[in-house]
């Protein structure tokens, strides 16, 4: 019989997808009066792994990830998504929304991304949400399941991940 023990907390990680900086800094002014201090914010990429966001956003679309100083409980990830849904919500012109968030965390030994639908891989939540773990920690990276999203594979995002990763490992060493 293993015994029971409780889950350290989490480093809170979002991703954004958007066409216009203005509304990504908006957004972020929004996030750190939820989640507190940002602590690692990568440089702007270019989104061109899928065409699924062009009908909403239109093209040209950029991504970003951020994670926040302040650690989590990583049964809170459905109501960020929650919060997150909503922030999306009040930021949307005429039903479309301007930019997406996509809220996660990150531990030792993986990367879980939050999510409205359900498929064969994902764990439902609650409240209507799910959890995919994206990515896995082995050999000293990030590596990719057959399931993850094709930019999530890229080493452009697992070097993101990874260095995210050590701040967090900094974060929980004992003293």
């Amino acid at each position: 019989m293993g015994i029971r023990k409780i889950h350290p907390p989490v480093k809170l990680i979002v991703g954004f997808i958007f066409k216009e900086e203005v509304i990504l800094e908006k957004t972020k002014s929004i996030l750190k009066r939820y989640f507190g201090p940002i602590d690692f914010t990568s440089q702007i990429l270019s989104f061109s792994h899928t065409r699924y966001y062009e009908a909403e956003f239109s093209q040209d679309l950029k991504r970003q990830f951020i994670s926040f100083k302040r650690l989590i409980l990583p049964q809170k990830l459905a109501q960020i998504k929650i919060i997150t849904n909503r922030i999306e919500k009040k930021l949307s012109y005429y039903n479309k929304r301007l930019i997406n968030i996509d809220p996660g965390y990150l531990s030792l030994s993986k990367l879980v991304l939050a999510s409205t639908k359900d498929y064969k891989h994902r764990i439902y939540l609650n409240h209507g949400m799910y959890a995919e773990v994206t990515l896995f920690y082995q050999n000293k990276t990030f590596q990719a399941w057959e399931w993850t999203y094709p930019d999530y594979k890229t080493q452009e995002y697992i070097s993101i991940f990874n260095k995210i990763r050590e701040i967090y490992q900094a974060q929980i060493k004992p003293d």
